[in-house]
């Protein structure tokens, strides 16, 4: 367990093993995350979702659907349900 005490002005130092633990430096930002059972999660900032682009493989691309084939995709579902 590691600890660090609240200053007077209510600032916590993040002891050094945390910091390399979260990789995280002077200036970078962290979050903090309170859970429903009274504790806090700590965690680097995260990265806006455009950052993940290009992280996963992409699959190829299945068969093309025209326009008409899905409006008559539609359409059959509605009738299905009793819908016109």
């Amino acid at each position: 367990m590691i600890t660090s005490t609240i200053s007077s002005k209510g600032q916590v130092t993040i002891p050094k093993r945390i910091r390399e633990f979260l990789k995280v430096g002077t200036f970078d930002k962290i979050v903090f995350i309170p859970l429903e059972d009274g504790r806090v999660l700590i965690t680097n900032k995260q990265n806006p979702a455009i950052a993940l682009f290009g992280m996963l493989k992409h699959r190829e691309p299945q068969k093309r659907i025209s326009i008409e084939d899905m409006k008559t995709a539609v359409r059959t579902k509605r009738l299905s349900r009793g819908r016109k």
